[in-house]
């Protein structure tokens, strides 16, 4: 079992360091661990909490992506397709194999034989990997898959495999086993400025959001992993420094899945503007995405528009005929800001390459930029590459399992749930969500039986949950549980409100809260925005 505790900012600021990370993000959270596994004395710092971000925004797809072979980008297909199988292995109950629907329409902008080229060569530059090879379907074929795909025009289709993942708990996971390696990481420690000595940076302030006071953390050497913050935080060192980045926001809107009535995955073409896009299933629902469109404001402040939501309603009902979506029908919805390497004045934001830079500013601090989700792995030890001056391919970042993934069948834990008398449905939820934790999980109810009993009507989450997220995922706020490490923010109508005073009262038992801090930590819950 992983133990993981937030550093403190008195403990960070009397420790040597030979890194400091910005950033905990999927990317950041990568470098802790690759930095720590390398034996390096690194620690990490966020602004709010860990994959608050682009991190838990995402579409949730670990995938080589078969759109980037018609772009020619082979190189990072083939990276990413590496990294998938990799994912896949060390963290089997995070990151899953799922099947994807490409359905191929009269008049489609890529017909058919071009679609069976494109999946021919996806599964040649994924051979060896671990999930089933693509295959080409008639029309009469492709209904026998998906029955409730728009009929009229459809000549046909694929079949391919790719995987989905839970972005947030997939951060989490990471930093904590950059922790079990000897690293340190504070959410809720923003960064105020640079500490330079001799013209170079040598470390950061950093403000304690949770509980008042700055300190001065210093380290040998220090990497800006923000995301779509990272300009910012270069300007810190240059001010004059030019955008590295072009952001732009990307929306999803969840549904009932029965609503829509699919099983697999579908990858599609939206008839609006022709952009690719996706309708996934998870668990009973389904969510639909995602626009990409430039986005200005501040990144933490990006928000879902009507139109946007209107958009990808009508893209998906125009292949799903009979699910008749409305505004009515969305459950919940999320959007995000991508940060994206800048590319040629005046291309659409869809064609902006998904590659990535790892660069040294004028006082030596050290940026990660652009990448995407699947490829974290190899952006992060790139990055460390930069720092030690020489590569470590051993350090066993693609072998050692995430904490939860060290085993690959689940029915040891299925059958101790069905024993404890839980329904299929919660044990389901618990075994995706913790994998090999499960067992600790279980052991908290076995200690306190109130412990079983669900947090929210409408989801299958236990109290016990609570109690394991704060004594080992870093879960300091109620939103902490509620929207990165539970997801009840965008799984349930109510946004988890139902939840919110429940899992302050269960944190403020575990942490030792007054009851003046149990109230105001359920108030910032219930007064914010479902997501937030």
């Amino acid at each position: 079992m992983v133990t993981s505790v937030r550093a403190t900012m008195a403990d960070l600021a009397t420790r040597e360091l030979d890194l400091l990370v910005i950033g905990g993000g999927i990317t950041g959270a990568g470098v802790l661990r690759d930095a720590a596994m390398r034996g390096l004395r690194v620690a990490l710092v966020d602004q709010g909490d860990f994959g608050a971000g682009t991190s838990s925004r995402s579409s949730r797809l670990i995938h080589g992506g078969l759109r980037y072979l018609e772009h020619r980008h082979w190189r990072l297909v083939f990276e990413a397709l590496r990294e998938r199988a990799v994912l896949l292995r060390i963290a089997p109950h995070l990151v899953r194999p799922l099947g994807f629907i490409v359905p191929v329409h009269q008049g489609d902008r890529i017909p058919r034989w071009k679609l069976a080229a494109g999946l021919g060569l996806y599964g040649l530059l994924a051979a060896g990997g671990n999930v089933p090879r693509p295959r080409m379907f008639g029309k009469a074929g492709l209904l026998a898959l998906e029955p409730n795909l728009k009929v009229r025009g459809l000549q046909g289709g694929g079949l391919y495999y790719d995987a989905q993942c839970d972005d947030a708990r997939l951060v989490v996971a990471t930093i904590r086993s950059g922790i079990a390696h000897g690293g340190h990481a504070s959410n809720y420690a923003r960064v105020t400025g640079l500490v330079l000595d001799g013209g170079r940076v040598v470390g950061a302030t950093v403000a304690d959001e949770l509980h008042g006071g700055t300190a001065t953390i210093r380290a040998a050497a220090v990497i800006n992993a923000t995301g779509p913050w990272t300009d910012a935080v270069r300007r810190m060192e240059d001010p004059l420094a030019p955008p590295l980045l072009r952001l732009t926001s990307g929306v999803h809107v969840v549904v009932r899945r029965n609503q829509v009535g699919h099983t697999h995955g579908i990858t599609f073409t939206s008839p609006v503007d022709g952009r690719v896009m996706f309708v996934l299933p998870w668990g009973d629902l389904s969510y639909i995405g995602t626009t990409d469109v430039d986005y200005a404001g501040p990144p933490g402040e990006v928000r879902v528009s009507p139109e946007e939501v209107r958009y990808l309603l009508r893209s998906a009902n125009a292949l799903f005929p009979n699910a008749h979506l409305g505004e009515e029908d969305v459950i919940s919805s999320w959007a995000g800001v991508r940060p994206l390497l800048a590319g040629e004045p005046g291309a659409a934001a869809s064609a902006v390459s998904r590659e990535h830079r790892v660069l040294r500013g004028p006082a030596g601090m050290i940026t990660v930029a652009g990448g995407k989700l699947t490829t974290y792995r190899q952006m992060a030890a790139e990055a460390v590459n930069v720092v030690t001056g020489r590569s470590r391919p051993g350090a066993g970042t693609d072998v050692e399992p995430l904490p939860g993934g060290e085993a690959f069948t689940w029915e040891p834990f299925i059958r101790t749930g069905v024993e404890l008398g839980f329904e299929a449905t919660t044990v389901e939820h618990l075994v995706r969500h913790y994998g090999t934790e499960t067992a600790a999980v279980y052991n908290l109810i076995r200690d306190d039986r109130a412990l079983a009993e669900q947090i929210h009507p409408d989801h299958p989450a236990v109290a016990a949950e609570v109690v394991h997220c704060v004594r080992r995922e870093l879960a300091v706020r109620v939103a902490d549980v509620l929207d990165r490490r539970l997801h009840l923010t965008v799984e349930t109508a109510d946004g988890g409100r139902k939840a919110g005073r429940r899992v302050a009262e269960l944190m403020g038992r575990e942490s030792g809260w007054d009851q003046g801090r149990i109230e105001s930590e359920a108030a910032r819950f219930l007064g914010s925005p479902p997501g937030d």
